[in-house]
């Protein structure tokens, strides 16, 4: 089309289906930056989207069974970056699964709801809850006999029937987002390895096996959102619709910061009543506020760098992000 090959002068300018400007052009073709910055930002997803072990808590949010959304989380620093035309709703919550959030929908609370048409950026972290992936890491760490390393590994049956499971979730999660929002860049943010890639000994009782283990699995996980992720988008150009949805691979943002080492931007373990039972902190192998900082520069960069094809809004949308409308919509 015409306009990709001359995207500068396009920029902001109607264009029709074919790409090529038009005064009554119902689309616009954007850059990466314009396509995320015209209209509101929402935040979704779980524990390490809230920023749960990164501290700075807001109000209300740090109590039991709360959403624990800290001020360092990598939304806050997103939204930090950019001029955004509207505003942030940060909704991550501690705790939040897939198919919670579609079970929430018309209720109070709801995530997935809050999206409005003049969304322009969604962040969604989600899926570590729907494989169980804490309980995965008490069962590695907390084991009887405590020598009988195998009881880690010994869930990757279970493991993946619940990946199985959640591609379902997850396909019928972007579609919900999508609908709420179809001009929004969708970006899908996956989970970063926390264990050293060549584990040099134990780490309490993970020994090296168990934390290779643990680091395939996170990655295999990643790869399977950004098989999907992929799917989603080429329907997208393809169709030649608006919005997108991009995967952001946040797998290596903590290198060198690892759990053990000597600047660690990840939360180590952390027990707590001792006297009754050993019990894991919910903080704990989440990213402290340095690994926020790690995954946010790798957002950022997804939005400036875009899905590596043209970007398109609705023109009457667009147009549509009118001050009052953006705050009448912040969730």
């Amino acid at each position: 089309m015409w306009c990709e090959a001359t995207q500068d002068w396009c920029l902001g300018v109607p264009v029709d289906s074919r790409g090529q400007p038009a005064e009554d052009g119902e689309f616009l073709l954007l850059s990466p930056v314009q396509a995320a910055t015209w209209g509101n930002y929402y935040a979704l997803g779980d524990s390490y989207s809230s920023g749960d072990g990164a501290r700075d808590y807001y109000p209300g949010t740090a109590v039991k069974g709360g959403c624990w959304r800290s001020a360092n989380a990598y939304p806050e620093l997103v939204a930090e970056a950019y001029d955004f035309a509207g505003h942030l709703s940060f909704l991550a919550c501690s705790g939040q699964r897939g198919y919670a959030m579609l079970d929430a929908i018309d209720e109070v609370g709801s995530q997935l709801d809050w999206n409005s048409p003049h969304t322009s950026l969604v962040t969604i972290g989600i899926g570590g809850n729907d494989l169980g992936f804490s309980t995965v890491l008490k069962t590695c760490m907390v084991r009887v006999p405590l020598l009988d390393s195998k009881a880690c590994t010994d869930q990757e049956d279970a493991i993946r029937k619940r990946m199985a499971k959640f591609e379902t979730t997850f396909e019928e999660l972007i579609s919900e987002v999508r609908t709420r929002a179809p001009d929004a860049r969708i970006l899908v943010v996956g989970y970063p390895r926390i264990f050293p890639e060549e584990p040099t000994g134990a780490y309490y009782t993970l020994t090296a096996s168990n934390q290779r283990w643990l680091n395939e699995t996170i990655q295999e996980f990643n790869q399977q959102l950004a098989e999907a992720v992929a799917v989603h988008d080429e329907e997208i150009a393809a169709s030649g619709g608006v919005g997108s949805v991009e995967f952001v691979d946040v797998y290596h943002a903590l290198d060198g910061h690892e759990i053990g080492s000597d600047e660690p931007w990840v939360n180590g373990v952390q027990l707590r009543d001792l006297a009754t039972g050993v019990t894991v902190d919910r903080s704990t192998f989440h990213p402290n506020a340095a690994g926020h900082r790690a995954v946010g520069e790798r957002v950022i960069e997804q939005i400036e760098t875009g899905p590596g094809r043209p970007l398109y809004a609705t023109f009457a949308v667009v147009a549509g992000a009118t001050v009052d409308t953006l705050a009448g919509e912040v969730g």
